[in-house]
């Protein structure tokens, strides 16, 4: 198995992870974690498309390279802003879901 191959595949696992994390959690802070593991797949994937132009004799593709970098300052601004919404909202409702009914007394604990 050739590097880029396990890379692709790595980046696709990481994907389908994220997914399945958005769609089946239903706490906040799981799907940003899954959005996050979402994010880390692509950003792994395009490394490996800059990689494979390099391969090539082609040189490295800076255009791949400088999405990256700027996806995972953009990333990690986001996250750090999301969490910090979700404290707020947790300090402020006493919950961190947006549902209608008040959580039980036995959740608080």
């Amino acid at each position: 198995m050739s590097g880029p191959l396990l890379f692709w595949l790595a980046g696709s696992a990481l994907i389908g992870l994220g997914v399945y994390g958005i769609t089946v959690n239903r706490h906040p802070l799981r799907k940003l974690l899954a959005l996050n593991l979402l994010g880390s797949g692509v950003f792994l994937l395009f490394g490996v498309i800059a990689r494979r132009g390099a391969a090539a004799g082609l040189g490295g593709d800076p255009v791949p390279q400088a999405l990256v970098i700027t996806g995972i300052v953009v990333a990690f601004s986001a996250t750090a802003i999301a969490i910090a919404l979700l404290s707020q909202l947790q300090s402020k409702a006493g919950r961190t879901s947006l549902d209608d009914e008040p959580p039980d007394e036995e959740d608080r604990s």
